[in-house]
């Protein structure tokens, strides 16, 4: 089986399939594909979707069993499966397995979403595996259940203990010594997704009001993704305003483009910027600093630096244009022992002297 990448004739949008050893699409992955694309899914959500699924029948493959057979023992034996070094191996110490807990747990949510879809569509046996449990009167309610108003919530019978990864971020002098592009200085400011920046409009960027808009557009010649499914806006500081205009009076110049980043000094002058051309301008930025650096970095920094200051979470999670608080608390509130003292300080817990001792 083959994930084969798949572009639109006429409007060119990109989305992708499995092919079976015949050569054809597995008409139940294709139909949950198809269900992504009509959601607007990113085709690398579609793709990590795809690779997933196609693990997944090349185990039922090797097992004998069919995709509307199955039950919550073979996805235990697929997990199995996917951390064994090698086929003929028990995975006896997690160190020795060939997928990390939470690269298997990516798998299993693709797999739980495409039986929790042909569950809605009426095939029976997928819907036993997708457990439903409601919040109801006087029950333990865990944080943010009024999000659900009631309504039953999917969860998945069978989920790895990954460990917690704190997200990297850089220090404020390697912050400062790597904006040395506008690009960058809007990454560093806005947390914003470098997808999201690439999409940008002149007429996103609203310098009289100070802020930035991010707007979700389908068809953007670079295929970026703004990974929102309505406009957004984004307060900028009076700074960054005057580095947008420097950078339209010195290096846009007499470009005629709708978008904020072109093409400036390689490739086809005046076109879009693409994340290839921005992954090769990291790149000279890199070498030229010694910084070892990723634009996520600068989204993980800008984050952490706001809960650092006592940012509420909620303003963090719109700044971040997260569709859930618990997206923004589960990934960055991993405040350390001095963080936790600052915030006691504050407080008036502690006196202010205790303050990063």
């Amino acid at each position: 089986m083959i994930v084969q990448r798949v572009v639109m004739p006429i409007s060119g949008l990109v989305s992708w399939t499995v092919l079976g050893p015949d050569g054809r699409p597995v008409e139940p992955i294709e139909t949950y594909l198809a269900h992504l694309a009509a959601l607007e899914r990113s085709p690398n959500t579609q793709r990590a979707y795809a690779l997933s699924l196609k693990l997944w029948f090349e185990f039922l493959a090797r097992v004998g069993r069919g995709w509307a057979d199955v039950g919550v023992e073979d996805v235990a034996r697929f997990v199995s499966w996917l951390r064994a070094p090698a086929d003929n191996v028990v995975v006896l110490d997690g160190a020795a397995a060939r997928r990390s807990p939470s690269t298997v747990n990516r798998h299993l949510a693709a797999v739980f979403s495409f039986y929790e879809h042909h569950a809605r569509g009426g095939v029976g046996p997928a819907s036993a595996l997708v457990a439903w449990k409601r919040v109801g009167r006087g029950s333990y309610k865990p944080f943010l259940h009024h999000v659900t108003k009631g309504r039953p919530v999917p969860t998945r019978p069978i989920k790895l203990t990954a460990p917690r990864r704190v997200p990297r971020t850089l220090g404020p002098d390697e912050v400062v010594a790597i904006l040395d592009r506008f690009l960058l200085a809007l990454l560093a400011e806005t947390g914003m997704r470098v997808g999201q920046a690439l999409g940008l409009r002149h007429a996103d960027f609203v310098s009289r009001r100070k802020e930035v808009h991010i707007v979700p557009r389908p068809d953007n010649a670079n295929g970026a993704r703004a990974k929102v499914a309505v406009a957004a806006t984004v307060p900028v500081s009076a700074p960054l305003v005057r580095t947008y205009s420097d950078y339209m009076h010195a290096e846009y110049g007499d470009v005629d483009s709708d978008y904020v980043f072109v093409n400036l000094w390689s490739g086809r002058i005046g076109a879009p910027m693409t994340y290839a051309a921005v992954h090769e301008m990291v790149g000279r930025v890199r070498a030229r600093t010694g910084i070892d650096f990723t634009l996520h970095m600068l989204r993980h920094t800008h984050a952490t630096e706001l809960i650092r200051s006592g940012v509420a979470i909620e303003v963090v999670a719109r700044l971040l244009t997260h569709r859930s608080v618990t997206t923004t608390a589960q990934t960055y509130v991993h405040l350390d022992v001095n963080d936790v003292r600052e915030a006691l300080c504050r407080a008036g817990v502690f006196a202010a002297s205790e303050a990063r001792r």
